[in-house]
């Protein structure tokens, strides 16, 4: 097919296209015909046969979409054995060109943008897919593969097209990827701005359960595309934001995988100093370092069989990003102070960060090696704000959860005014967030009502008394807010009179434990030390006991003062009790 008849046949089907999937089967039709024509016009006519073609959309920081097509019927693609290799996305991505892929010879051929031909074998570098790859490839038939780039309008590749044929005749030999490049290029680069842009078609009834019980608009490609790497053994990073949902994603795709029924462990690196790294995940022996009293096991070995699921990967030591690589590619640990055989590592990895990793490499911070090995199969979990067209449907099953967990009986619900004030305001915070206005306002609501009873509203007047709790001050009204706490202080001590003892000035240290009850309620646990300047106690992981200790001078000024304690106030104190015990 000539480009002169080509971009009239698909120009318009991309410009009628209200949905990706409508503008991804329109271009895999055209590839596939293009490269049908080639192999027709070729040598291996009677001998070869295409198979299917997908679209991979991976932004830099994650997978979108994973769509394909078969040939001859049409039929989309699925199940869980059509990604490419990753060692072939990081070359394109890296060269920004096509490269054909000889699987049964593990070679790699291309025509680089500066008009030289890039050819390499199994044992050398980049590009290559590994054994294990391959394996899967033959296993699908798929002996040639073609890779085509979709570029970005700023010169990045934003993903490719994947062309995948069976030529036994053509193993070792040049295929016809050459004879159609020139039409394979136009296509995926009229197709791109396209696939890139249009919203993914809605998912009627989408799949939900326990684990994650709404799916909306935003995040229901993802979740077909992380159903899809559940099933896989490759490690899966999951970026995105503080409190978007990341450890629930990780227990979700645990339970998706051929993994499900056994452990799912969970290290938070951000709770573990940076010395205690390696002996948290690889366990350690008895007299191992200062402290060792007695054998442990590391998370690794809690793990086995199952999945570990480890949170901000970007607080990983370098020392401990070493013995990270090494497990990851060998498989392989030894506890600290073991002496005896090496111990296999049978577990599934999931990592998660906040972070922008690429940049952590950049400044030397995050190994380079490591990165492109965990960056296999990547998602990102987008923002709450990001995905307003959840937040109802959260809020309705925190809400839930919250009433159950009291005893309360009845119905419960949330009020429309309510659900609108709540889509108004920006996340910050995202889920985590919005669990802790739930739990607010549901306690404010029943302090409004005298306690649990029938059925309940949640109104707009009690989200916005909950959300008054998290507003920030104005800029330099610090000063002035303290000093109102202050006078109120002073004004109680005045009120209390001398038969009931003076209210001591060592109650003011109270403020400190509110602070940090609000920290702990808007950034977690961990991240509220660090977000005031505390990470020694971290470090030398006494801030469990800080907590508690500042937690209860709180309490024994509620008890000194006396009277109805605001049940928002009690429920911000229960939230970060619970999220100092619990972790």
């Amino acid at each position: 097919m000539s480009r002169h008849d080509l971009l009239p046949a698909l120009l318009p089907r991309l410009m009628q296209a209200a949905y990706f999937e409508d503008a991804a089967t329109a271009a895999l039709e055209a590839v596939l015909a293009c490269a049908d024509e080639a192999v027709a016009k070729s040598r291996f006519a009677t001998s070869a046969r295409l198979l299917r073609a997908m679209v991979h959309l991976r932004p830099s920081d994650g997978y979108q979409r994973l769509f394909g097509v078969e040939h001859r019927t049409g039929t989309q693609v699925e199940g869980t054995g059509y990604l490419t290799s990753a060692n072939v996305w990081r070359w394109v991505a890296e060269h920004r060109c096509a490269v054909s892929v000889d699987v049964q010879l593990g070679a790699l051929h291309a025509r680089l943008p500066d008009g030289s031909v890039e050819r390499s074998g199994p044992q050398e570098a980049a590009g290559v897919p590994g054994y294990e790859t391959r394996q899967r490839m033959l296993g699908r038939e798929a002996t040639h593969v073609h890779v085509i780039p979709l570029r970005t309008p700023g010169g990045g590749v934003g993903g490719m097209i994947a062309l995948e044929a069976h030529a036994k005749a053509a193993i070792g030999r040049e295929f016809v990827w050459g004879d159609c490049e020139e039409q394979l290029e136009l296509v995926a680069s009229a197709a791109a701005p396209y696939l890139g842009a249009l919203p993914p078609r809605p998912v009627r009834g989408a799949q939900t359960d326990a684990l994650l019980p709404v799916v909306g608009r935003a995040t229901a490609g993802l979740i077909e595309v992380l159903r899809v790497f559940a099933q896989q053994e490759e490690t899966v990073l999951v970026s995105g934001p503080t409190g978007a949902g990341k450890s629930r994603l990780a227990r979700w795709c645990h339970e998706q995988s051929q993994r499900k029924g056994k452990p799912f462990e969970t290290l938070d690196l951000l709770s573990v100093p940076e010395e205690l790294q390696m002996a948290e995940l690889f366990g350690w022996k008895r007299g191992a370092f200062t402290g060792a009293m007695k054998d442990s096991v590391g998370a690794i070995a809690r793990a086995s069989q199952g999945t570990l699921f480890i949170d901000e990967i970007d607080k990983l030591s370098l020392k401990a990003q070493a013995g990270m690589l090494r497990v990851l590619e060998e498989r392989r640990y030894r506890p600290l102070g073991d002496e005896g055989t090496e111990r296999r590592a049978d577990v599934r990895f999931v990592v998660g960060t906040n972070a922008d990793l690429r940049a952590q490499v950049r400044a030397g911070k995050f190994r380079e090696d490591l990165y492109y090995r965990i960056n296999v199969l990547p998602v990102r979990l987008p923002a709450l704000a990001e995905r307003l067209d959840e937040l109802p449907l959260w809020a309705e099953y925190m809400l839930g959860r919250r009433h159950e967990e009291s005893g309360g009986g009845g119905a419960v619900r949330i009020a429309r005014e309510a659900i609108d004030l709540l889509t108004s305001v920006p996340w910050p915070g995202n889920l985590r967030q919005l669990d802790n206005i739930i739990r607010r306002a549901y306690a404010i609501s029943l302090s409004d009502r005298g306690g649990a009873g029938s059925d309940l509203v949640l109104a707009r007047r009690h989200v916005e008394r909950a959300l008054a709790y998290d507003a920030s001050p104005e800029t330099g009204a610090l000063v002035e807010l303290l000093w109102r706490a202050a006078s109120a202080f002073v004004q109680e001590a005045e009120r209390r009179g001398p038969s009931a003892g003076p209210l001591s000035l060592d109650m003011a240290d109270a403020f400190r434990g509110l602070v940090l009850a609000a920290a702990v309620q808007r950034r977690g646990r961990d991240d509220a030390f660090v977000l005031l300047g505390q990470q020694q106690l971290l470090k030398n992981r006494n801030h469990h006991r800080a907590l508690k200790r500042e937690l209860e001078r709180v309490r024994e000024l509620l008890r000194l003062v006396g009277g109805d304690v605001d049940p928002a106030l009690a429920a911000v104190l229960d939230a970060a009790e619970e999220s100092g015990e619990g972790r």
